[in-house]
């Protein structure tokens, strides 16, 4: 027969306080939109790997996946502060990885287009439209043609 494991036997993972609903409320409290990202009319979702020590601090954050212009260390700065309930582990001290999201959904002002999303002007474009000559075979009629465009810019 086999011996029935109690809870005292697992570790248990670290939880935020309020679950992800009090996470989302303290990201969306503590959150700065930085003024560089701001103007550039930058949005989108930064992801780290956390490390949570046996206190419920968060003693590392990394970029995984990042947008630049000053989200990543804003969203850095944050999973800093936060703190976790951990539950007690038999005296053992256990550091937890966690990855989370933390969104930047600010987009560019209506009246205003970031520059960096804009394609450069070109100086000139200028195009040529040449009909290709039907290929013509042994015995057969000519087979359809076509044309063929070149496209030059400077």
């Amino acid at each position: 027969m086999k011996k029935e494991r109690q809870d005292k036997d697992f570790i248990h993972k670290p939880s935020f306080p309020g679950g992800a609903k009090g996470m989302k409320a303290f990201v969306s409290a503590h959150l700065q939109y930085p003024e560089e990202a701001q103007r550039a009319g930058i949005g989108g979702t930064v992801r780290l790997r956390i490390a949570i020590d046996h206190k419920g601090k968060v003693t590392e954050a990394r970029v995984i996946m990042g947008l630049g212009f000053g989200c990543d260390e804003e969203a850095v700065r944050v999973a800093l502060l936060m703190r976790f309930n951990v539950p007690p582990h038999r005296k053992l001290k256990v550091l937890f990885h966690h990855v989370i999201n933390i969104h930047f959904l600010r987009g560019p002002a209506p009246e205003e287009k970031p520059a960096m999303l804009q394609p450069p002007e070109p100086a000139g474009i200028s195009y040529t439209i040449t009909p290709a000559a039907p290929e013509k075979t042994e015995g057969k009629p000519a087979a359809g043609g076509g044309y063929t465009i070149t496209i030059n810019w400077t």
